[in-house]
């Protein structure tokens, strides 16, 4: 199973767990990097990943990010196909940044791509052929499980 997480995924774990959400999401990025590591699923990473990792200037998020894309067992480079479908997503109402993760995710074949970006889960969900399954890391946690 190969598994692309967004940024805000990749994030969750740092983020304050007073709100319920936060910590169920929180635990849940971490069940799946934990699936990761014992062999049950992949961590897809790409350029895009690495270049919004680079540009973030809190240093414990930068290391963090810069850590868990290390366990990735690829990495997706841009192309201009990537690129062309990036524009498309965008197109249709994705933002630049989204878009790109979405074009690498599916240029990869990811089975999900996991997100905690509510805005960005209600418009993949709308309906965008080629594209993952996109979910939250607690219902992938679920669907692993069941």
């Amino acid at each position: 199973m190969l598994i692309y997480l967004d940024m805000c995924s990749i994030q969750r774990p740092l983020d304050d767990r007073t709100q319920l959400r936060v910590a169920l999401e929180a635990e849940a990025v971490l069940g799946i990097l934990g699936m990761c590591e014992s062999g049950q699923a992949e961590l897809i990473s790409s350029d895009a990943l690495e270049y919004e990792t680079g540009e973030n200037f809190y240093p414990l998020r930068q290391s963090y990010a810069f850590g868990v894309l290390a366990k990735a067992s690829r990495v997706v480079r841009l192309s201009a196909t990537i690129e062309d479908r990036a524009r498309e997503l965008n197109a249709a109402g994705f933002t630049p940044l989204d878009a790109l993760y979405l074009a690498c995710a599916e240029a990869a074949g990811v089975d999900y791509f996991c997100t905690c970006d509510d805005r960005l889960l209600r418009r993949a969900r709308a309906g965008h052929p080629g594209l993952p399954k996109v979910v939250t890391p607690v219902e992938l946690i679920a669907e692993t499980e069941a």
